[in-house]
């Protein structure tokens, strides 16, 4: 993975590790002694930050360029997943993978948003900003996964659905409010894993699942900070203070009961190791499916609806 400039909180461990790595380079000299101890230092420096971040420090981190995406995950815990192109209405979405593999002995469906690492991926992904036929591709695998049998897994990485023109044209508001119809009754268990960014209603459209994990570092809400900001501030700079007051880390969210599990990363984020991140967001998932699949369809149907329900206040 390429290397990337340090995020301003995580300074004084960047310092210690280009310390250890000159240390370690330094052949010529036994510092066995030194390097131990300065190994020791560097694990407590990195448990203290990354224990208590706050939430636009989270923000940072679940936006981090170098987090691993959807395909990251696909291509480890799922290889021989074979991607699906296209919603049979207009074109295909490149901002949204979805097709089927295996994980955990079980052949699923397995969906998510996917961004782009640089200038032209980002264009090629439209920056994870899905438009309605991505919705409708995803709604697509979802039924043909519902009536194979098959278990399905959304990945859910998006700022927002994407808010053109041309997008709106097409439906946009339409294609989410039908996933989300869709997906309360799908007769399938359908667990949901927010891997990073989850803004908004571009999120919710793949996110109305029996089971919602979310990543450690990961984020959660109705809209971006900068966004919120805008609306309640006036003033997008002030984004650090709508991140506090939006509450959408997981830590949060968990306490509010919007999910339930946080899936644990590497120590400084799963940027940090892809192929622990994986493992760990595997783990997770297959033992909720093996949880889920123990239910009756109706009983699972049931419980998915109410879980919905009970989210929020309803004052009449």
């Amino acid at each position: 993975m390429a290397q990337t400039s340090p995020m301003d909180f995580e300074a004084p461990v960047a310092a210690l590790e280009r310390q250890l790595e000159e240390m370690r380079a330094n052949a010529r000299v036994d510092m066995r002694q030194e390097i131990a101890s300065l190994e020791a230092k560097l694990a407590r420096l990195k448990e203290e930050t990354y224990s208590s971040m706050s939430c636009w420090q989270t923000v940072q981190v679940a936006r981090h360029p170098q987090r691993p995406f959807t395909m990251d995950y696909l291509q480890r815990i799922s290889p021989d997943f074979t991607e699906l192109h296209g919603d049979r209405a207009f074109s295909d979405d490149h901002a949204i993978v979805a097709g089927f593999g295996r994980l955990g002995g079980r052949s699923v469906a397995l969906i998510g948003h996917q961004k782009g690492r640089d200038t032209r991926s980002n264009i090629y992904r439209n920056f994870g900003m899905p438009q309605p036929e991505g919705y409708r591709k995803a709604l697509r695998v979802m039924k043909t996964a519902e009536r194979f049998g098959r278990p399905i897994i959304t990945l859910v990485d998006t700022p927002g659905a994407y808010p053109g023109l041309g997008a709106e044209a097409r439906g946009q508001a339409e294609a989410i409010a039908r996933n989300l119809f869709e997906m309360a009754r799908l007769r399938v268990p359908v667990v949901t894993v927010v891997i990073g960014e989850g803004g908004s209603g571009g999120a919710l459209a793949l996110a109305v699942g029996d089971r919602i994990l979310m990543l450690e570092h990961a984020i959660y809400s109705v809209i971006s900070p900068e966004g919120c900001a805008s609306i309640l501030f006036r003033d997008a700079g002030r984004a650090q203070d709508a991140a506090e007051a939006m509450r959408l880390t997981g830590g949060n969210l968990l306490k509010m009961g919007v999910v339930d599990e946080l899936v644990s990363e590497p120590l400084g984020g799963a940027h940090r190791d892809h192929d622990a991140a994986a493992m760990s967001l595997k783990e997770a998932v297959v033992r909720h499916l093996d949880e889920l699949e123990a239910l009756g369809v109706e009983e699972r149907i049931a419980r998915r609806v109410a879980k919905f329900e009970a989210m929020g206040i309803y004052d009449a």
